[in-house]
């Protein structure tokens, strides 16, 4: 089989770098791992962790929102985490981001398998728009992924669908 063959594409590339960064995380439910590139260069990486200083729940040994059973989507503000979106984001400059793309994968900590229909959440999603960037590349199996043209969080504003909360 000729080399080219058995060389990787640039999405999946990208994404598997966004899986290794994920092991940083320090949730005990699902990690994240976001990285912004750029013209093929990487901008900043993000996981999903505690701000810096605090106790995060992996050396907790506790989920807030695992122990009141809060569903998946729902009440982030209890979570002590910042996800990886928003930690690569706070990482970079914004003129760095303006047209990059953003890939993304993510863990089930009790599982370890890959994240079922991953997507970012409403606040995310906020801060991606206002980072400029154009595209979210999420990991779905260790090979495909979904492409989500950020414009479309922006003509289909879902906080105009009358979802409340975060």
């Amino acid at each position: 089989m000729p080399q080219a063959a058995l060389r990787t594409d640039k999405n999946n590339y990208y994404l598997d770098i966004a899986e290794t960064v994920l092991e940083r995380g320090t949730c005990l439910r699902r990690n994240f791992g976001a990285i912004i590139v750029l013209n093929d260069q990487i901008i900043a990486t993000g996981y999903t962790g505690a701000p810096r200083g605090r106790k995060n729940c992996l050396d907790m040994g506790v989920c807030l929102r695992e122990t009141m059973q809060i569903p998946r989507g729902e009440r982030y503000e209890l979570c002590r985490s910042v996800h990886a979106e928003a930690n690569a984001i706070i990482s970079a400059a914004r003129n760095d981001m303006i047209g990059s793309t953003l890939y993304l994968a993510g863990h089930d900590m009790a599982t370890g398998q890959l994240v079922e229909n991953a997507n970012s959440c409403s606040m995310c999603k906020r801060l991606i728009i206002n980072a400029g960037i154009d595209k979210v590349i999420v990991r779905q199996t260790p090979t495909q992924y979904r492409v989500i043209h950020v414009r479309d969080w922006i003509f289909n504003d879902e906080s105009l669908q009358g979802k409340v909360g975060y």
